[in-house]
């Protein structure tokens, strides 16, 4: 299986990075993982309405040059269906089945993703009506796919 975290942003700080190559390193043996960072837009502060349109539009942009037809975009929004951990893992089972080229996670900005990048999307996931950093929100995904994998594997890692 084939799966491309696709997100706007950096792991600058180093806390982020190593804790994401942990779960890169524990899920290699389940899956071919790929990640794609997309460079974030600036703008003034505060964000005007213009300004975050804009930063959504060029970020939009961006991400959808990095999908393509054959892809399963799933894409991580604060109002897509919340499910728990096994219901993640029945997602991504479906998602493999599809005869998909490959999975695509799209992880937004800021201000989070354009309109056409969420109607490109096969489905939207929320895992939570709070707001996370990016940075922090890869991890979270990362650790919940290797999750997903072990529910799918049987393994006692969600126990």
């Amino acid at each position: 299986m084939k799966i491309n975290i696709l997100c706007v942003g950096r792991l600058k700080e180093r806390y982020w990075r190593e804790a994401a190559d942990e779960y890169l390193k524990r899920l290699s043996g389940f899956a071919e993982l790929t990640v794609t960072e997309i460079a974030s837009e600036k703008g003034s502060d505060p964000l005007s309405a213009s300004d975050i349109a804009i930063i959504r539009r060029r970020e939009g942009a961006r991400i959808a040059s990095a999908i393509s037809e054959r892809d399963c975009v799933i894409a991580l929004c604060v109002d897509g269906k919340e499910m728990p951990s096994e219901g993640f893992a029945s997602l991504l089972q479906t998602a493999a089945a599809g005869g998909f080229g490959r999975i695509v996670f799209v992880i937004g900005g800021s201000v989070g993703l354009s309109d056409e990048v969420i109607k490109r999307a096969n489905w939207r996931v929320s895992f939570s009506k709070m707001t996370f950093p990016h940075q922090m929100m890869r991890v979270i995904l990362l650790e919940q796919l290797y999750r997903a994998f072990k529910i799918i594997s049987g393994g006692s890692y969600h126990k």
